[in-house]
C-alpha cells in the first residue's frame, strides 16, 4: 500500500536569511558560456539552441545572499512517499528537492543524501545546496527556486493511489510547471511525471534539468560513446566515452582532474537512461520517455578547487559526490521553443539497479552498456515506461489536488488574473496572494501602482510586456518611475529605462532606490568612476536616514565600495567602510573586502593580517577566482587550502 503523509526532518541549516533587496539589473555571469569560436564550430541546431534567449539579468528573481555558514539543528517541513519497497523523503519548502530515495528491501540509499543544509550561490540567484534530485527550470544553472517554497498537495494517481504534485510559477520564463510524484504499489521505482506549460500567445524558451547528486565513487553508464565535454574555459567538444584521447576512463568521476560536465551524445532511437553503481555493481539507475533526451554527468575533478567546494557544501570529511542529470535538449547550454499555448511532458523513473559488477564495470563498455540495459529492461521496461506516462497524462496530470501539504508564492495567482489562464491541475488561487504581490494587484484593478510605506524599499519588481505596459499608463511618480525603468532594462531599452529613474529621482524623497539603478547603468555603459560616485551617493542616502534598514545598508555599502576601488579612489571606498556598522563589517564578505581596500590604500601587510585571521565568503561564486586574485597582490606563496575556491585547470 502507497501512503502521502506529512513529516518534519532535522537537519544541521544555515538559515536562508533575508533576499537582496537591490533589483537584480546586472548582467547574468556567464560561467556556462560558450566562446564566439566554438559556437561557429558547433552543429547548427545545437549553437541555435545555445543563442536562444540568453538571460539578460535575473529579473524579476530577488537574489538569494542573506545566509551564512553557521548551522544549527534546524526542523524543515517534508513529504514523505511510501510503498513496501522505497521510501522516499521530498523537501517542499526548498524547490521540491528529493531528499532521500530509500530502497527498503535492501537498506540501501541509492542518492547523495547531504547531511547538512549549506546554502551557497550555485543558484542563478544565489542560495542552493548539494544533495538528492533537484528540478531545475528557467535557464542555463541552478534554479532560482532552489531553496524557494513550491504548492504541494496529494492527487490521485494513475493507478488510483495517492500521489504528490508540487508546482509553481518560474518567473525567470513566466511558466508554470508541475512535478507528479508516485509510487505503485510493490514498485521498486519512483515515478515522476513533468509538465511546463506556455499559456502566453508569444513562444518561450524553456529549460529543464533533473539533476541527482550520486556518491561520487561510482561508475557512471549512458548509452553513448561519445559526449559533450564542457569545462570552465567555456569550450564546448565532442570527446570519445568513456576512455577519453589521454587514455582515461572518464566514467568514473574520481579519474578526473577538473570540474567538468560531460554530456552524452545518445543516439536517436535509443531508450534515455542513465546509472551510477558501485564496486558491487549494484547502484541507481535513471530512466525516462524519450523527450527528456539529454543525459549528463557533472565531477567535482581531483584539484584543490573542487576538493575545497566538496567540503564547503557539507560538512569536512563526508564523502564526495557526482551528479547524473536528464534534461530536455543535448546540453545544458541550450534551450528549446514552446510554442505559445503549448507545453512540454514526459515520465522519468528512478530506482535501484543489480547488475553483473564483471561486466558493469569490465573494460568492455559495449558489455558494460549491454548489462545495464539488460537489468533495467527486466526491473522496468521501456513499455512499462510509456504506458505509465500515458495513464499520467491522459488520466491524472490535470486532476485537481485533494489535500493541500505546502503553499508556495503568489506570483502564480497575480499572473493566473492578469491573464486570465486556465490550468488544469495547478491551481493559483487568489488566497495565496500576499504583500508582495498586493501592489500589483491593484495596478492591475485601478492603474495606480501604489507608494511603499515611508522609507521602505520599493518592493518586488514585475517585468513581463503586460507590466510593463500597465507601468507606462500608470500615473508617473518616482515609484512608478522606478519599476517602469527595470522593466524597460529587462526588455533591454536600456535608454528609456535610464531617462524612467532620471525622471523618478526628480521628485523622489528616497533617493537610493533610483541612484542604485542609475550606478548598474553607469556601469554597464562603460563608466566606471560616474558609476562609483552614485552608488557611493545611494549608500549615504539610505545611511543618512533615521532607523536604517541593515540589509540595505550591507548590500548598498558593499555595492559602492567595490564600485569605488574598482574606479581607483580607495580614500572614498575609505569614508563608505567606515559607515558600516561594527556588525556588517565582522561578515566574512566584508573581512574580503576590507583586505581589498587595505591593498588599495598600500597597507599589504595588514591585507594579508587579515587572510591570516581567516574568513569565509558564504556567497562565493560558482568558478570565483576573485579570492586567488587578491591573494596574488599580498604575496607570492601559493593559495592556502581555505581560499581554493578555482575551478578552471591551472
Amino acid at each position: 500500500m502507497t501512503t502521502v503523509r506529512r513529516a518534519v526532518l532535522t537537519l544541521p541549516a544555515a538559515p536562508l536569511g533575508p533576499d537582496n533587496p537591490l533589483p537584480a539589473l546586472r548582467t547574468h555571469d556567464g560561467t556556462h558560456a560558450v566562446d564566439e569560436q566554438t559556437l561557429a564550430e558547433l552543429p547548427r541546431d545545437m549553437a541555435r539552441g545555445i543563442g536562444r534567449a540568453p538571460l539578460r539579468s535575473l529579473l524579476p528573481a530577488p537574489v538569494r545572499d542573506g545566509y551564512g555558514r553557521e548551522r544549527n539543528p534546524t526542523e524543515l517541513d517534508a513529504v514523505v512517499i511510501e510503498n513496501d519497497r522505497l521510501r522516499v523523503t521530498v523537501l517542499p519548502g526548498l524547490g521540491g528537492r528529493v531528499h532521500s530515495l530509500h530502497h527498503k528491501p535492501t537498506d540501501r540509499e541509492l542518492l547523495y543524501r547531504n547531511p547538512v543544509l549549506q546554502p551557497a550561490a550555485f543558484a542563478l540567484n544565489g542560495a542552493w545546496f548539494s544533495g538528492g534530485i533537484e528540478w531545475n527550470i528557467g535557464a542555463t544553472g541552478h534554479t532560482t527556486l532552489s531553496c524557494s517554497p513550491l504548492h504541494a498537495a496529494t492527487v490521485r494517481a494513475p493507478d488510483g493511489g495517492p500521489m504528490l504534485r508540487l508546482w509553481e510559477w518560474e518567473r525567470l520564463r513566466d511558466l508554470p510547471f508541475q512535478v507528479d510524484l508516485w509510487l505503485p504499489e510493490d514498485s521498486d521505482f519512483l515515478h515522476v511525471g513533468v509538465r511546463v506549460r506556455n499559456p502566453h500567445e508569444r513562444p518561450a524558451p524553456v529549460y529543464w534539468w533533473s539533476n541527482t547528486a550520486v556518491p561520487e565513487d561510482r561508475r557512471v553508464l549512458a548509452p553513448a560513446d561519445a559526449a559533450w565535454h564542457h569545462g570552465y574555459e567555456r569550450g564546448l567538444r565532442r570527446l570519445p566515452v568513456p576512455v577519453t584521447e589521454d587514455g582515461t576512463d572518464r566514467s568514473y568521476p574520481l579519474n578526473g582532474d577538473h570540474a567538468a560536465d560531460w554530456f552524452y551524445d545518445l543516439p536517436d532511437g535509443q531508450r534515455r537512461w542513465i546509472a551510477a553503481l558501485d564496486a558491487d555493481g549494484t547502484g541507481l539507475v535513471q530512466t525516462s520517455t524519450d523527450p527528456l533526451r539529454g543525459r549528463k554527468l557533472f565531477l567535482w575533478g581531483g584539484e584543490r578547487g573542487g576538493r575545497r567546494w566538496q567540503e564547503w557544501l557539507t560538512e569536512p570529511g563526508t564523502p564526495g559526490y557526482a551528479e547524473i542529470q536528464a534534461g530536455l535538449a543535448r546540453t545544458q547550454l541550450e534551450h528549446l521553443e514552446l510554442p505559445g499555448g503549448g507545453e512540454f511532458s514526459w515520465m522519468e523513473a528512478y530506482g535501484p539497479l543489480a547488475t553483473d559488477p564483471g561486466d558493469a564495470l569490465g573494460d568492455d563498455w559495449d558489455a558494460a552498456r549491454a548489462a545495464v540495459e539488460s537489468g533495467l529492461a527486466s526491473a522496468l521496461p521501456r513499455t512499462a515506461v510509456d504506458a505509465a506516462y500515458a495513464a499520467w497524462r491522459e488520466g491524472a496530470a490535470d486532476a485537481e489536488p485533494d489535500t493541500l501539504l505546502a503553499v508556495g508564492s503568489g506570483w502564480g495567482a497575480l499572473e493566473v488574473l492578469r491573464g486570465q489562464h486556465e490550468l488544469p491541475g495547478t491551481p493559483f488561487p487568489e488566497s495565496t496572494l500576499g504583500p508582495d504581490q498586493e501592489p500589483w494587484r491593484e495596478l492591475l484593478l485601478t492603474g495606480v501602482l501604489p507608494a511603499p510605506e515611508k522609507g521602505a524599499p520599493p518592493g518586488a519588481p514585475l517585468v513581463s510586456a503586460p507590466w510593463r505596459d500597465m507601468l507606462e499608463t500608470a500615473p508617473a511618480d518616482p515609484t512608478t518611475e522606478y519599476h517602469l525603468g527595470i522593466a524597460q532594462w529587462h526588455a533591454g531599452d536600456r535608454a528609456q529605462a535610464v531617462r524612467s529613474w532620471e525622471r523618478g529621482l526628480r521628485e523622489a524623497t528616497v533617493r537610493w532606490p533610483l541612484l542604485y539603478c542609475l550606478a548598474v547603468a553607469d556601469r554597464e555603459d562603460g563608466h566606471p568612476a560616474r558609476a562609483a560616485e552614485r552608488f557611493a551617493e545611494a549608500f549615504t542616502d539610505h545611511a543618512d536616514r533615521a532607523g536604517e534598514d541593515a540589509v540595505v545598508a550591507a548590500a548598498l555599502g558593499r555595492e559602492a565600495i567595490v564600485a569605488l576601488l574598482a574606479a581607483g579612489r580607495p580614500a572614498r571606498a575609505r569614508e563608505s567602510w567606515s559607515r558600516l556598522s561594527q556588525e556588517i563589517r565582522e561578515r566574512g564578505a566584508f573581512r574580503f573586502l576590507e583586505a581589498r581596500l587595505l591593498i588599495a590604500e598600500g597597507r599589504t601587510g595588514e591585507a594579508r593580517a587579515v587572510f591570516d585571521a581567516g574568513f569565509e565568503v558564504a556567497d562565493l561564486r560558482e568558478g570565483a577566482e576573485i579570492l586567488g586574485e587578491v591573494w596574488a597582490e599580498v604575496t607570492d606563496e601559493p593559495l592556502p587550502d581555505a581560499y581554493e575556491f578555482r575551478m578552471r585547470p591551472s
